[in-house]
């Protein structure tokens, strides 16, 4: 999901799943609201996703500090991780940084942890990875398929970017059974409901700054 802010309101997207779908569906709004004069000036990524023990645990909620795309890159054997990042490889960035005031702000009122926030193309399926994962991105706080996407479109367009997310399950090997998608959705909903007065603020400070 991602959610667009502009001096008229906010708007909810379904970006679809997975880095591509979310960044080419968020373009696509964000493009034409721009034809129309009336530019989105943020979006959210929002949704819920894997947490990294103990910093996220199931239930809790947590604001992006950086939106990385964690998978994005090539195999190589040299160095010291057989990965190198897209960035590393000369061809793009591999992080996006969120308004760190706004995102701090957004954070506290929402009572969610604050820090990195993974985007990967295949989610997390076993204890190897997932302890791969925090070695490479220290303080990570969660992983899902959508933020890097959608900050990608956001940047292209000149918007500022979150990512907000409920966490449904821990990082690790898949056991359905101990996901928690009603309670994930559940805190995001309620955070949301304390999130959306300072998007608000800062909407107006924006146009107080035009």
């Amino acid at each position: 999901m991602a959610v667009a802010c502009a001096p008229a309101g906010i708007d909810v997207l379904a970006a679809g799943a997975g880095p591509a779908a979310a960044a080419a569906r968020t373009a696509v709004a964000l493009e034409r609201r721009a034809a129309e004069g009336r530019p989105y000036g943020l979006v959210v990524s929002a949704g819920i996703g894997g947490g990294f023990a103990p910093l996220a645990p199931v239930g809790s909620v947590a604001v992006a500090s950086e939106i990385v795309a964690a998978d994005l890159g090539a195999e190589t054997p040299a160095g010291p991780e057989p990965f190198a990042s897209v960035a590393e490889l000369g061809f793009g960035t591999a992080v996006h940084l969120p308004p760190e005031g706004l995102a701090r702000a957004v954070a506290e009122a929402a009572g969610a942890a604050y820090g990195p926030v993974l985007t990967v193309s295949t989610a997390t399926g076993t204890a190897e990875r997932a302890a791969l994962l925090a070695r490479r991105h220290p303080g990570a706080l969660a992983e899902a398929m959508e933020g890097f996407g959608v900050a990608e479109a956001a940047a292209v367009c000149g918007a500022a970017v979150l990512e907000v997310r409920a966490v449904s399950n821990a990082v690790g090997p898949r056991d359905r059974a101990a996901w928690r998608f009603a309670e994930a959705l559940d805190a995001l909903t309620a955070a949301f409901g304390r999130i959306v007065p300072v998007l608000d603020g800062w909407r107006d400070h924006d146009r107080r700054q035009d």
